[in-house]
Order: structure tokens, then C-alpha cells, then sequence
């Protein structure tokens, strides 16, 4: 990629206008792309392939992490395209009746990120054009201060309409393992976006010792896979990087809104190299300087197991399990379905914890289930499977649920 001077990253095709810098305030809506996949095999029971953690609530607001990740987007939002499995992509469209139907794209089988946000991407480029800047959002994260997520956006919509391909980089609370770490450098000086810097490079899930000397720094945060940038410099990137992927995406882009979406999907799709987007292009680019993060301390959380739940679903304070974190209506997670293809609705546990402060119940059973003498236990009762464990042994959920594939258990996955 050649070093283009005010265009970071190198890509000429998606340079910005010199002397156009904009002010602050002006930050463009974003076009929000939200990826909805993955099994989340670490919340078994309650996450099957059939009905994933995104689709569900696991916090106790009242409604999905993939509702929630779009209403906390909509402010910020010109438009919203959710990129689901084609299994899932009916109860998506009834927990999303604000999203336009043709705003959902159903992926025929998982290619990784990269596929599925370029091809939002290329089809938000080709209805609003390539200036368009678009953002990636998980569907199954949670935020507690939209106030300080919002400005993040902003910022990086501004560093976006100038060439940087931008990701939102988290304050770390602590030297975890369990996350991608961005090593950020000097500041950008671009105006209305005073928290942005350069990012010097990505480091995969590094050890606890490494973990802890990066944070020592000061220089470092987690990379929680947001990233926001104009479709026309991701695609520049994409079909410079990684030509083969980029044709096959825009391809099926040129075709989604015609007669022939579903022959040219059927072809291509399959072809499409699975990679994340971490490696297709913010390493890549990273390296060449083109991109920038904006960090920011906002409360994130990636729901990645049991461990993350007792830390976002409250103990009760009254009744019978006081002191206890308690999921009693997460939208039927036992993995069943009603004929139309929405969640049937799960019996309210009968739930009872003594001197258990700490734990975490979530039940669909329907059973009486009693904790007693249990703190910080971890109880998932579900009509056809029943998990007790720890937090310390939360990670260890997936691990179960490998060993359950090797056996041939698909009735549980």
C-alpha cells in the first residue's frame, strides 16, 4: 500500500478532499453494520445454535443483547443492517421490527467477520455510496455508558470520513487473557476528535505477564472488534489485501438487490475465504499507519461466559433468593422453538438460594430450584440439560460443550 498523505492507509481511490477537515460536532451518522453469529458455546445450556446468546436476554433488561446493541446504535445511526445466519434471520426480523426487512442480510453459512461485514459494507456502498461511513458492532455485547460509547462514535465517524480505518479501543480494568490488545501511539490532532491515536499494532491474546506489562505502559487497550470506517476505503483495503474475497463480495453486492440475489449468493458465497476482519485488514493496515483508535472507558462488557453474568445481573434484595443473581426470563433459551419460529414462552423459575450471595440461577425448566450453602455457585437449568459450576470454571463451558460435538450430542448444541 503506498503512503498517501492524508489519506491514511495508502488507499488513493478513498482520499478526502484536502483542506476539508471537518469541525467539531459535524460527525456524520454512521451506517451501523451489527454482525449476529456465533453459537456462544460458553452461556450452555442457555445459548444453542439454534437460539444464540445474541438473540437472548441474559441481563435482565427486558429485552435481547442484539435489541439492546441496536437501540443503544440508533442515535447514532442513519442506518442499521444486521448480517445473521439464514436460521436465524426470521426471529431476528420479529425482535427488529424497526429495522427494514431489506436491511437484514442472511448469510447461507459463517465465513468469519470479514465476509460478513464487507458484505454489508459493499451493499450499504452501493445504496448510499462509497462515502458512506459504516460502523461494526457486535450483537452480543453490552455497554453501561452510552454517553461516553456515543462521543467514542463521533470521534471515530470524524477520523473515519478522513481515509483511517478506526477502531474503538476499551479501557482495560485489568492484564486479562482473554482479549486482543491495541497498542496505540501518538495522537492524530484531528479536530473534533481530541481522544484519537495511532495505532502502532494488534496483539492477539497475549499471556498474563505480557498482559500485565502492556497495561503498565499506559499505551494499551482491549480491541473489542468495533470498528468504524467509509465503506469505499474498506473495500479499497479489502480488494488490495485480499483481491479474491473482495471480488467474490462485491459480486453478491451488485447482485442483492435484484432478481438474481440468490444464484450469485449460492455461487460465490461458498468460495469466500473465512477470515476476521482483524486479519483481512487492521493488521495489515496497522502496519502500513493507516489506522487510528479512539479509546474510550465506557462500562463494555463481551457476555463471554458465566463469570461476565454475575457481574451484569444484579443479586436480589427481596424474596426468596436474596443475594443471588437470578435469569428467569430469557425468551425461552432452552433451544426449543413455536411452530412460526419464535421463542416459546419459559415457565417462571421457582427459585430459592440460603446462604448463597453470589450465586447465579437461570432457569427454563420450570423446576423448584433450590441453592443452599452455594455462594458464588453457578446453576443453568434447562429442560434437557442441567450445568453446575463455578466462576472460576465459567471458561471452561466450551470445552464441555467440544466434548459433547466429539459425542455425536447434537440434540444439545
Amino acid at each position: 500500500m503506498t503512503d498517501t498523505p492524508g489519506n491514511p492507509g495508502g488507499s488513493t481511490q478513498a482520499a478526502h478532499p484536502s483542506g476539508s477537515s471537518p469541525s467539531a460536532g459535524s460527525a456524520p451518522a454512521i451506517h451501523a453494520i451489527i454482525p449476529a453469529g456465533g453459537a456462544g458455546t460458553r452461556l450452555w445450556p442457555l445459548s444453542r445454535r439454534r437460539r444464540p446468546k445474541f438473540l437472548l436476554d441474559l441481563t435482565g433488561a427486558g429485552r435481547s443483547l442484539l435489541q439492546d446493541t441496536v437501540a443503544r446504535l440508533a442515535p447514532l445511526a442513519a442506518t442499521t443492517t444486521v448480517v445473521t445466519g439464514a436460521a436465524h434471520i426470521a426471529v431476528v426480523a420479529d425482535q427488529l421490527p424497526q429495522v427494514p426487512r431489506d436491511n437484514l442480510l442472511a448469510e447461507p453459512s459463517p465465513r468469519d467477520s470479514m465476509a460478513a461485514i464487507g458484505l454489508a459494507a459493499a451493499v450499504i456502498a452501493r445504496r448510499h455510496g462509497r462515502g458512506a461511513v459504516v460502523g461494526s458492532f457486535a450483537a452480543d455485547h453490552t455497554v453501561a455508558d452510552r454517553t461516553a460509547f456515543a462521543d467514542a462514535v463521533r470521534q471515530a465517524a470524524l477520523l473515519a470520513e478522513q481515509g483511517w480505518v478506526v477502531t474503538i479501543g476499551i479501557e482495560a480494568t485489568g492484564p486479562s487473557t482473554a482479549f486482543g490488545y491495541i497498542h496505540a501511539g501518538d495522537p492524530t490532532d484531528m479536530p473534533g476528535a481530541p481522544d484519537g491515536r495511532r495505532v502502532l499494532g494488534f496483539t492477539e491474546k497475549p499471556d498474563a505477564d505480557t498482559a500485565a506489562a502492556y497495561l503498565a505502559t499506559g499505551d494499551y487497550r482491549w480491541n473489542a472488534g468495533m470498528f468504524v470506517v467509509r465503506a469505499g476505503v474498506l473495500l479499497d483495503h479489502l480488494a488490495e489485501l485480499r483481491p479474491q474475497l473482495a471480488a467474490g463480495i462485491e459480486d453478491i453486492a451488485a447482485a442483492w438487490d435484484t432478481p438474481e440475489r440468490e444464484e450469485v449468493l449460492a455461487e460465490r458465497w461458498p468460495a469466500l475465504e473465512k477470515i476476521a476482519i482483524d486479519h483481512a485488514i487492521a493488521e495489515p493496515v496497522a502496519a502500513a499507519g493507516g489506522v487510528a483508535t479512539v479509546p474510550v472507558s465506557m462500562g463494555w462488557n463481551d457476555v463471554g461466559g458465566f463469570d461476565a453474568l454475575i457481574g451484569l445481573v444484579a443479586p436480589r434484595n427481596e424474596g426468596p433468593a436474596t443475594g443471588a443473581g437470578v435469569l428467569d426470563n430469557i425468551n425461552g433459551a432452552d433451544g426449543a422453538e413455536a411452530v412460526d419460529g419464535s421463542a416459546p414462552e419459559a415457565p417462571r423459575a421457582d427459585v430459592r438460594a440460603i446462604g448463597s450471595d453470589g450465586a447465579l440461577i437461570a432457569s427454563t425448566s420450570g423446576r423448584t430450584v433450590v441453592l443452599l450453602g452455594m455462594p458464588g455457585a453457578v446453576v443453568i437449568d434447562t429442560p434437557d440439560a442441567l450445568l453446575v459450576t463455578t466462576s472460576e470454571h465459567a471458561q471452561d463451558v466450551k470445552g464441555v460443550v467440544d466434548a459433547l460435538s466429539g459425542a455425536g450430542r447434537e440434540d444439545l448444541l
